[in-house]
């Protein structure tokens, strides 16, 4: 069975494909191919094809991959009716509730004086902080608490257990 696919070509990081039309057991690096159908350019989005060509291996039971099928069908060539064109995926948008486009008409953007008004609140409190008096950090020995020493004994107490 003949597939059309397209055949990666081009330098590293700058891919362009050929359309080819090939024995689908091979794979499309073999370079046993049927026949070139023609190229694209995914960079400048742009398609040369022999539709002719592509015309006549269609009529003939080539299978189309899916993303040949969808530049066959922009370059305005007729898919046979068993050609079944895959949906495009359904595309989902992260935090929608955030974008701009995705806010109901009436709401604004949230206020900027709330977030002034928090701004003005931090920075009174690091204006009052700078105003205090900071500890400095020499310390003397005079300064360091003594060690904790044992009570010493009053002259009462020593009394008492010279009795016992």
């Amino acid at each position: 069975m003949l597939a059309i696919r397209m055949q990666r070509t081009g330098r590293r990081g700058h891919a362009m494909f050929r359309v080819v039309v090939q024995d689908s057991r091979r794979t499309p690096t073999s370079g046993k191919v049927v026949a070139r159908l023609g190229s694209y350019d995914p960079h400048a989005k742009s398609t040369v094809l022999d539709k002719s060509k592509a015309t006549y291996y269609l009529e003939h039971g080539a299978q189309p991959s899916d993303r040949v099928a969808r530049l066959l069908k922009g370059e305005g060539v007729q898919l046979p009716a068993w050609v079944k064109l895959s949906e495009s995926k359904k595309r989902t948008v992260r935090n929608a509730e955030k974008r701009r486009s995705t806010r109901p008409a009436g709401t604004a953007a949230p206020e900027p004086a709330a977030q002034a008004e928090v701004a003005e609140e931090s920075a009174e409190t690091e204006k009052n902080e700078s105003a205090a008096p900071k500890p400095t950090e020499k310390t003397d020995k005079t300064e360091q608490p003594a060690e904790i020493q044992p009570p010493e004994e009053t002259v009462a107490d020593s009394e008492d257990t010279k009795d016992s």
